[in-house]
């Protein structure tokens, strides 16, 4: 496991329900993350996962405006932080003071258990902030008597956000060195969590993307290049953005032109880009939903969904636009034995109707 964790919080967030008061409950001032307690390790490593996996995520920077009255600012707070003026955890319990402020500011319910952790991942050094919500779960013992209790359910985090210290360090003015998931409950809550940053939104990972991948069809179109040279393309796009997504690395346009190189090509695709002029940064995040759509088309609708490669397009999957239609030929074999199954049953009940 390559995840080295710096140091790590872990406070509650609660609200009374009689007077909607905001209860802040703090924790430990020291969480053993050492090479013995394999189970903090393993919960940072999950949280970094299930967050790299998230696709709705959007990037920022810190704001330049001066914080309300005498709140403290979390970006000035951080700095205390790394520049050793306090502690870690008197950094983490005046970040969650303010995160309760702010709750209570906007009287929302968002509360749960207050992350904050410093960890090197890949080379690479973040600050996660995340608020997790709590489920009850419920157990049986041998008795047969129910017991229910609560544990933090990760796969449902939606108020995060990490900051990538050394691109913070090396360009403080850059406007994608902090990350953040864009909620879809409502605006409300994604402004409260940017509020209680001081974040802004800056670089737009999916105009950049979708900018990449219209790049990438204009460069096999340019070439002329024949239909299996233009899907080896694509494909070749694809994995390398996978690749760079697992990792939680940039895209790089440089890299694309060496992955992506063709031999009936006039100039690589960087140097297409180049001369092109997409408004694309050099490298940048990426979202993957919006890669992926290069090789595969899918739908859902009315009940139907449908999927099918690219390739298989004006072959073995034929539009109608003027009947709003679809044909397909070479059904897959799974799919074919269910539709077979429902003809038989079909046949089978039209065979019991009694005849007038």
């Amino acid at each position: 496991m390559s995840l080295i964790i710096t140091n790590i919080a872990l406070h509650y967030l609660s609200k009374k329900e009689d007077t909607g008061e905001v209860v802040l409950r703090l924790g430990p001032e020291n969480i053993d993350f050492t090479q013995e307690s394999a189970k903090t390790t393993n919960f940072v490593d999950g949280l970094h996962t299930i967050y790299n996996a998230k696709g709705n995520k959007a990037y920022g920077s810190f704001s330049d405006m001066p914080s309300e009255g005498d709140a403290a600012r979390f970006v000035d707070l951080m700095a205390s932080y790394l520049t050793e003026q306090q502690s870690f955890y008197d950094f983490s319990t005046q970040a969650a003071n303010v995160l309760k402020n702010e709750i209570e500011k906007y009287d929302i319910d968002e509360t749960g258990y207050f992350v904050i952790c410093h960890y090197e991942y890949m080379g690479g050094r973040y600050l996660l902030i995340a608020v997790i919500p709590v489920s009850e779960h419920y157990s049986v013992d041998g008795e047969l008597n129910i017991s229910a209790a609560q544990h933090l359910d990760i796969n449902k985090i939606q108020l995060a956000a990490r900051i990538d210290l050394f691109d913070y360090k090396d360009n403080a003015q850059g406007n994608r060195y902090i990350s953040f998931i864009k909620g879809r409950a409502g605006r409300k809550v994604s402004d409260f969590f940017l509020d209680f940053l001081g974040c802004e939104e800056g670089l737009n990972a999916k105009e950049q993307t979708q900018t990449l991948v219209q790049a990438v069809e204009d460069y096999v179109a340019v070439n002329q290049l024949d239909p299996s040279e233009k899907q080896k393309t694509r494909k070749d796009l694809l994995s390398y953005c996978k690749e760079q997504k697992a990792s939680s690395q940039d895209v790089s346009l440089q890299e694309i032109g060496k992955v992506i190189e063709s031999a009936g090509a006039e100039q690589d695709f960087y140097q297409f880009c180049q001369t092109q002029s997409y408004a694309m940064e050099e490298s940048f995040p990426h979202e993957q939903a919006v890669v992926n759509k290069i090789t595969k088309y899918s739908g859902y609708g009315n009940g139907i969904s449908l999927s099918f490669e690219r390739s298989h397009f004006g072959e073995d999957v034929i539009y109608n636009p003027h009947n709003d239609s679809i044909t397909i030929y070479k059904v897959p074999p799974n799919l074919k034995e269910q539709l077979m199954a429902l003809l038989d049953s079909e046949k089978v009940e039209a065979e019991k109707v009694p005849e007038e």
